[in-house]
């Protein structure tokens, strides 16, 4: 029933407020506030700053919840990140003691680069930080 009186309410406010905007009079008409707000504030970042400034998070991370919020804001711009940051992502998940957010590091990694050659770069540039780590590649794991 409550339903109703409002949808009777609120069809009553719209038919006074045009009936007071059709005879020339105001209406006290509530509108909702809308607020301004930009998306991020990045907007004219150089990809040299993007990594400085990826690289020194992952460095500074102490909990899984931060690493892996990192690396979804990371993955999410229209980028692919540099080695560095990758070698810094990779280290923070074994700093947290989480073997399989590593190995997911490369899984997004392949998502991201336009073709396989190009993920095969990042694998052989990460080759020695991945055997430092002991950190297998889902192809690895799973032998396909």
């Amino acid at each position: 029933m409550s339903f109703l009186t409002g949808a009777i309410r609120q069809a009553a406010k719209g038919t006074a407020a045009r009936h007071a905007l059709l005879n020339g009079r105001s209406a006290a008409v509530a509108f909702p506030q809308v607020r301004g707000m930009a998306s991020h504030s990045h907007d004219d970042e150089t990809f040299e700053s993007f990594t400085a400034r990826y690289t020194s998070f992952f460095d500074a991370v102490e909990d899984l919840f931060e690493l892996q919020r990192g690396l979804n804001n990371c993955f999410s711009y229209d980028l692919v990140p540099a080695p560095e940051v990758i070698e810094s992502a990779l280290r923070a998940s074994r700093r947290v003691n989480d073997f399989s957010t590593a190995v997911r590091v490369f899984e997004g990694l392949k998502e991201k680069v336009e073709n396989e050659g190009q993920y095969q770069q990042y694998v052989t540039a990460l080759a020695d930080v991945r055997k430092e780590l002991g950190i297998n590649l889902r192809e690895e794991l799973y032998n396909n």
